[in-house]
């Protein structure tokens, strides 16, 4: 039986982080923006108190891409996200599993965040921090650490948010992880970012050795094909066997301007090298229509969904439209990627592949990389997109002290170079070895003392006023 817990305490506090350059991605260019941390305190049964943590940060318009509403208004959406979901989770107060806690409160959550004009992927974002956070606890309290606590189902997580499955489907994928010694890095070439030349994706300095690119997309068939041309041209001089995927962000209007892509994509001689190293193409379409839009034809490509999983019936509704793959990332939920890891294992098993991809929203050095790193490395995802060590310079406003604490604890991740302790990344790779250890992937937290609290949210139309 999993072990039960008791949540006593919930605190948001905030950093603020400045990037190196600017991302941008989609519709939006981002230059700075706080990180979250959750600190956690609970009572597990049997084994007295613990604390647990997480981190994330807090992104501008990609969980809420509304135009009429500003980059600082949607960061204030997700702190007001947090807010809620402390509040009901507090509200639990009896001893539970800590998967018992996530189901018992993501509805409300969702519905609460509705009523307050928050749309459901940002609404999933409290109760995604504060799992990661409770779930850090627990494994302290049994000094366990993630990938053996996971395969023995410690969460307790079940079926009841996913009835297309069994419970005994969950248990066996979780029973048969073997965790992954390394994750390859996918590095991200930014709308904005240099194509050619010193900085530009082939310099090997700027893309730290990486095997497998990620490649923004703008929306204009025409304007991206010319692009990618460019990039092909750059990557090709790197004379190993390179990968690639596609992220249109949401910006491709419909599935007439997706497919001039993908036309061109199949008979430009300029794309030959792009078009046949692709793995998949992710999010073409936005979110609102995704699930009015079967890809017919188009989904032998290879598409996966993003920005429109936002429920956990995400999957299954966008394997009926052709997709064949979805994201994980942590800040949308860890059950739910491990629920949806399970579900491609089911389904691939009938001969089509179905697939679970490892992409980031700028996981930052230290709990917010290695925990999103260690949920890969358990669900099989063998290469993931990793902008930290990209955009921002190693650990930003982060204390020496701190840093250094995680360089220490984790010599296999991080390194200093001359430049500061940054990602150490081996021939392309990410290493997983020094995760395994009592807590969800990390053995140190963060200087509480040098963090300001979270800023308190403003309703929306304190906002708009």
């Amino acid at each position: 039986m999993s072990p039960r817990l008791k949540l006593r305490d919930i605190a948001f506090f905030e950093r603020p982080v400045q990037f190196a350059r600017p991302f941008r991605f989609g519709a939006v260019t981002i230059n700075a923006t706080p990180q979250l941390f959750v600190r956690v305190e609970i009572e597990v049964e049997g084994r007295g108190i613990a604390v647990g943590a997480s981190a994330e940060l807090l992104v501008p318009k990609w969980f809420d891409k509304r135009p009429e509403l500003s980059p600082t208004q949607t960061v204030d959406g997700l702190r007001r996200s947090l807010d809620i979901a402390r509040g009901l989770y507090l509200a639990r107060t009896g001893f539970l599993t800590a998967f018992d806690l996530h189901a018992s409160c993501i509805g409300a959550q969702v519905v609460t965040c509705a009523k307050k004009n928050i749309p459901a992927l940002a609404a999933a974002y409290g109760p995604a921090e504060i799992d990661k956070a409770i779930l850090d606890a627990l494994l302290r309290a049994l000094e366990t650490n993630f990938f053996d606590g996971m395969a023995g189902n410690v969460a307790g997580i079940d079926a009841r948010l996913s009835p297309d499955l069994k419970e005994a489907d969950l248990t066996a994928f979780l029973a048969s992880r073997k965790p992954l010694l390394r994750v390859a890095i996918r590095h991200t070439v930014g709308l904005d970012d240099t194509v050619e030349g010193e900085g530009g994706v082939a310099d090997a300095h700027e893309n730290a050795g990486a095997n497998y690119f990620k490649l923004k997309l703008s929306g204009d068939p025409a304007a991206d094909a010319a692009r990618l041309a460019r990039i092909g041209k750059e990557l090709d001089t790197l004379g190993r066997a390179y990968k690639v995927t596609l992220d249109a962000n949401e910006q491709y209007a419909d599935l007439a301007a997706l497919q001039a892509l993908i036309d061109q994509l199949g008979r430009e001689p300029t794309l030959r090298s792009i078009s046949s190293r692709l793995l998949y193409i992710e999010q073409p379409l936005p979110r609102d229509i995704t699930r009015q839009s079967p890809l017919g034809l188009l989904a032998a490509r290879g598409f996966i969904v993003d920005e429109a999983d936002d429920s956990y019936d995400a999957f299954p509704a966008a394997r009926a439209l052709g997709y064949h793959g979805i994201s994980s990332k942590s800040c949308k939920g860890l059950y739910k990627s491990i629920v949806n890891a399970t579900r491609a294992a089911k389904w691939s098993a009938g001969g089509e592949k179905f697939f679970v991809t490892g992409e980031d929203l700028t996981c930052q050095a230290g709990l917010a990389v290695q925990q999103d790193l260690a949920l890969s490395a358990f669900i099989g995802v063998t290469h993931a997109e990793r902008n930290g060590h990209h955009y921002v310079d190693g650990f930003g406003e982060t204390p020496t002290a701190e840093a250094q604490a995680f360089a220490a604890a984790h010599p296999d991740l991080y390194a200093d170079a001359g430049q500061g302790i940054r990602l150490s990344i081996h021939d392309g790779d990410l290493l997983t070895g020094s995760l395994h250890v009592a807590g969800f992937a990390t053995s140190v937290h963060p200087d509480w003392s040098a963090l300001r609290p979270l800023e308190q949210p403003k309703s929306l139309r304190e906002q708009l006023a």
